[in-house]
């Protein structure tokens, strides 16, 4: 006779299983000892292996890494829970509320549905959320979080200032813009005594407005870069295999040899599209 299958859990079981872990004296030592500070780079990990697993379609690996991103909510949850701040649940009641209050044209009177006017309406409806909230002195560009990608925060950035209407009206003045700062990094690297800082700050200048360009093109420059780097680490395998074809490894190689064969990759990828 087959042992019965294995109870569902439940997120009840969940909150209950990191209770445990978070319980002094029982719980777990590694687990006790973390702090929101010590968890956060690991919830932005699970944000990206989730992002990941979209990207490779894997959904096996996608729910396994949501499994892990909605630990990291209950992990949090749970110690403000012990400090006194909030619950799961209040997470919950909020995140609800927020998602009835800005969707009136779904969960609205039958008048906001009728009248509904989806033009600029969620800018709209985030601006009346913050009124009154903010202090008067707070800046255009303040609640852009740190923790941010640089790429992404520099998009949220420029977006912020663009509605104040501090922003180029279309791409070609982006594109001078790049044209300068370019200008400006090589006058950096060609000074007699090159200043390293100096060198850093004109190369983030031009990454800034690079971002810009592409919120201009309507591209993120974030999963645009994620998707360079795929490509980058596709093509160069191919220079692998058929530098092993040759009987060779890439170190046996030279950059001639191996640039001809990256063309060669480039333009088999290219036919096939």
């Amino acid at each position: 006779m087959s042992p019965p299958p294995p109870e569902k859990k439940s997120i009840t079981d969940l909150l209950r299983i990191m209770e445990a872990l978070r319980t002094p004296e029982t719980g777990c030592p590694w687990d006790l000892k973390q702090s929101f500070e010590t968890i956060a780079p690991y919830t932005l990990e699970e944000a990206y292996e989730v992002a990941d697993a979209i990207e490779r379609s894997d959904f096996d690996d996608l729910k396994e890494e949501l499994g892990d991103l909605l630990l990291q909510v209950v992990y949090h949850s749970q110690m403000a829970r012990e400090d006194g701040h909030f619950t799961f649940d209040d997470v919950v009641q909020g995140i609800s509320d927020k998602m009835i209050r800005r969707h009136p044209h779904v969960f609205g009177t039958d008048e906001e549905r009728a009248n509904f006017d989806l033009e600029g309406f969620w800018e709209r409806i985030k601006a009346k959320e913050k009124s009154g909230k903010e202090a008067p002195d707070k800046s255009v560009l303040d609640g852009v979080p740190l923790a941010l990608p640089a790429l992404v925060r520099a998009i949220k950035l420029q977006d912020k200032a663009a509605r104040v209407g501090f922003d180029w009206p279309d791409m070609e003045p982006v594109l001078d813009k790049i044209r300068e700062e370019i200008a400006e990094l090589e006058d950096a690297t060609t000074l007699e005594n090159p200043s390293r800082e100096k060198i850093a700050e004109e190369y983030g200048d031009m990454l800034f407005v690079v971002a810009n360009l592409g919120r201009h093109l309507q591209v993120d420059p974030e999963d645009a870069l994620r998707r360079a780097n795929e490509k980058f680490i596709r093509r160069f395998g191919g220079v692998e295999e058929l530098l092993k074809a040759r009987g060779k490894t890439p170190d046996q190689s030279d950059l001639k040899e191996m640039d001809a064969l990256w063309d060669e990759v480039k333009a088999g990828e290219e036919e096939a599209s």
